[in-house]
């Protein structure tokens, strides 16, 4: 008897993750990311889009010229077989396109050869997201019938050049040069030798459709010397042509509320991507900087909550003051082979508007959610319903005392269930203590008392002294201003609703136009 004990073969996936904006890329690409086992990524790519991913993530390629990690593309072949060989699933995760400059066919005939299975996800490729985020129409019926992609950085192990300057100088539509920064000055000459007069109106564009993005204008005599004087850095693409002459009518990108605006979203990592979204919507950059990480609760209080919840019953009252403990609360429920049934004969409060749509997200609609969303205000609005109730209180495992001393005191039978640990952060992570000494970062988002209370200690360790701070800091209410200012921050704006939508809003009235070079 004989049993086929062949190896198992996985399968690669090129897959373009767009320009820059997370939000471009595709949904194939986002399902091929749900799945990956390894993700390696070029340097380029937005880090957001590791978060549609629980697979190990790897960089292949620098990020900046002065980044030392630089990957041969042969290693990079190597690792895409072995990994397949290995019988995992493995996304190259490339910027842009990976057939437009993204040496994704290499990869390709690499795994052709070695009999691996593969399949190529298009993305957006950087042309076209610099053109629509720049406000640059490459065709157009009354300005432009074709448009040519070509590279600004040849092979440079080739010793003549493929470049046609003479058939792209007659070229009748608009030329968009890849990686051509470091040459512009070249491009620009060769162009012209070839016959391309100089007043062709001609632009680069650098960090497509990212808030640091960043356009220079001007003809094709003139460019080099405005990007020089301007200091661009890549990734960038030049684009010459007669569409140049209308980005001030096709332009949108940069009008956003918060274009260019960096925000430090505090939240427990978990809680972050809406707020991030939220942010890319608007035009800023969202940065990453949890000040509190949440966790299950131990043994012996998953044996508590067991047994809380067989007797949800026998409570009138059931006070939800987080999104997190409205879905740790509903998971426990879940685990335990229960479900709504059992808050048939509760009435629901919400200290917010988050929280009480989190509740609807379930099923439930909060009967009561205060008119201020804190902890006072929720104990006064139910101070005159509670007398005599029973009322159960999930939360965290730490927090105030507020609302059980304030609905204790009006009579009410109060219980709590703590359904999840929170647990401080140790230390700001690297980068965002870099972007804060160097005041690269713009604005802080502090959306509670004791954020504001950790983001302060977290500054000293790292050696920064808040009033050298130039990050401006922006609260949800006026107690997280009250601890931010007892910490020894300065508050520069104060949401007027006490939720994210409200921060990013006080910061779009300020008018602040970021002062820092990105």
């Amino acid at each position: 008897m004989s049993s086929d004990l062949s190896p198992v073969i996985g399968k690669v996936f090129l897959v373009g993750a767009g320009p820059g904006d997370p939000g471009l890329i595709t949904v194939r690409g986002a399902e091929c990311l749900a799945q990956a086992d390894l993700v390696l990524y070029d340097g380029l790519v937005n880090p957001l889009l590791l978060r549609l991913t629980k697979g190990l993530c790897v960089r292949t390629a620098r990020v900046r010229r002065d980044d030392a990690l630089i990957v041969a593309q042969a290693e990079i072949n190597a690792r895409l077989i072995s990994e397949a060989q290995a019988g995992r699933t493995v996304v190259r995760l490339k910027g842009g396109d990976p057939y437009i400059f993204g040496r994704g066919g290499e990869e390709v005939v690499a795994l052709y050869e070695a009999g691996i299975p593969f399949e190529v996800v298009p993305g957006v490729t950087a042309a076209t997201g610099a053109g629509e985020y720049a406000g640059f129409s490459f065709t157009h019926r009354e300005i432009s019938s074709s448009v040519a992609f070509v590279t600004g950085h040849e092979d440079p192990n080739r010793e003549e050049s493929r470049l046609n300057y003479r058939a792209l100088a007659a070229f009748p539509g608009t030329l968009v040069f890849y990686m051509g920064l470091s040459r512009i000055k070249e491009i620009c000459e060769q162009l012209q030798v070839a016959g391309m007069p100089g007043n062709v109106p001609a632009a680069v564009v650098c960090h497509a459709s990212l808030p640091s993005q960043k356009v220079v204008e001007g003809t094709l005599e003139t460019l080099p010397a405005l990007t020089a004087i301007q200091h661009l850095r890549p990734p960038s693409l030049i684009v010459i042509g007669e569409c140049v002459r209308h980005r001030a009518q096709l332009s949108w990108f940069e009008k956003l509320p918060l274009f260019g605006v960096s925000i430090g979203v505090t939240r427990p990592e978990d809680q972050a991507e809406d707020v991030a979204q939220q942010i890319v919507r608007m035009g800023g950059e969202p940065v990453l900087m949890p000040m509190i990480q949440v966790g299950p609760v131990n043994r012996p209080q998953q044996t508590e909550i067991a047994r809380v919840l067989r007797q949800l019953q026998r409570f009138q009252w059931l006070v939800f003051t987080s999104v997190n403990g409205v879905a740790e609360f509903f998971r426990h429920l879940h685990d335990a082979k229960l479900d709504t049934r059992c808050l048939a004969n509760a009435q629901i409060a919400a200290i917010g508007p988050s929280t009480a749509e989190r509740l609807r997200s379930f099923g439930i609609n909060p009967d009561v959610v205060p008119a201020e969303y804190n902890a006072e205000s929720l104990a006064r609005t139910l101070a005159t319903k509670v007398h005599g109730k029973t009322v159960l209180w999930v939360r965290a495992s730490r927090g105030r005392d507020v609302l059980p001393r304030m609905l204790t005191d009006v009579g009410a039978l109060f219980a709590q269930l703590v359904v999840y640990e929170n647990r401080d952060v140790d230390t700001l992570c690297p980068e965002v203590a870099s972007r804060l000494k160097a005041g690269t970062l713009d604005w802080i988002g502090l959306s509670s008392p004791s954020i504001a209370r950790r983001f302060a200690q977290l500054l000293k360790t790292a050696t920064i002294a808040p009033a050298e701070l130039l990050t401006r800091i922006a609260t949800i209410s006026p107690l997280t201003s009250a601890a931010a200012r007892e910490s020894g921050l300065t508050v520069a704006v104060e949401a007027t609703v006490a939720t994210w939508n409200g921060i990013l809003q006080a910061i779009e009235r300020s008018k602040y136009s970021p002062p820092s070079q990105k």
